[in-house]
């Protein structure tokens, strides 16, 4: 009998422990309630994050973390991370999530663990209304007389060669060449990631237009990006995610960042 009550006893006090003998380390959405502070990596990139006029933090991507911080009861503290070195900063523990416009690529989630998307980017256009009026399918811009503008080594080049063959595509320096191509006439479309297309065709009214109704031909689904193993912090944010779009907020925020340029003052 004692023997049994000591083996029992014994079971119960290594169950309470990992067989490591370490405590069991407690998730990040745990740390960030008990710290009340939700740390935030990204990069700065128009419109999703840029600073105003007052040098304070705007855009898609800010106001979806101020929301998140916000619904989960803590304060939201920016970190600004070039790029390339934004997921082994992760990686570190240097912030707990990356809420920066990060695609969801299978190379990348060998690294990291994402959310459900709660936006996409793609590939968009937009055209010239003297050299190219009435086109308005990828049909139409495929052909041989068609001029494409594009960026050197930009995926939009990629994009255009692929879903457009035939047509012709002219590469330059950066997006400004590109476009100015289009709005001469020397170009009939121009190719390149929203919403750039999209703001074009809002600032010249008078010269160009948007064509495949103003939707983008490629579609690279947005995550959140956090450190692997945690599943509750993941829990919590595809939940958020869900509540956000189920209410529109989501969809009201992008529209108001990719499809006006009503927050061009606040940076100008």
């Amino acid at each position: 009998m004692y023997r049994m009550i000591l083996m029992l006893l014994c079971s119960l006090v290594l169950g309470a422990f990992p067989v490591d003998g370490r405590a069991e380390e407690k998730s990040v959405l745990d740390q960030t309630l008990e710290r009340g502070v939700l740390r935030v990596g990204f990069d700065t990139f128009v419109p999703w994050a840029m600073k105003d006029k007052n040098g304070e933090y705007i855009g898609f991507e800010i106001d979806v973390a101020r929301r998140l911080a916000t619904d989960m009861g803590v304060q939201v503290e920016f970190v600004p991370t070039k790029w390339s070195g934004i997921i082994p900063a992760l990686l570190t523990g240097k912030f707990d999530i990356i809420i920066g416009g990060m695609g969801i690529q299978p190379a990348r989630n060998l690294k990291v663990n994402f959310s459900n998307p709660y936006e996409f980017s793609g590939m968009s256009m937009v055209a010239s209304t003297a050299a190219a009026p009435g086109l308005s399918t990828l049909a139409d811009f495929d052909k041989p007389e068609i001029v494409l503008a594009a960026k050197t080594g930009a995926t939009s080049v990629a994009a255009a060669k692929k879903h457009m063959p035939k047509a012709t595509v002219r590469m330059f320096d950066d997006e400004a060449q590109a476009l100015q191509e289009v709005l001469n006439g020397r170009a009939h479309a121009m190719v390149a990631s929203a919403p750039f297309p999209e703001q074009q065709a809002i600032r010249n009214k008078d010269k160009l237009y948007l064509p495949l109704a103003g939707d983008t031909f490629t579609k690279e689904p947005i995550g959140f990006a956090v450190r692997k193993g945690d599943t509750d912090f993941l829990n919590f944010l595809n939940n958020w995610i869900l509540v956000a779009e189920s209410e529109g907020w989501l969809a009201e925020r992008y529209d108001y960042w990719f499809k006006t340029m009503d927050w061009e003052a606040l940076i100008k």
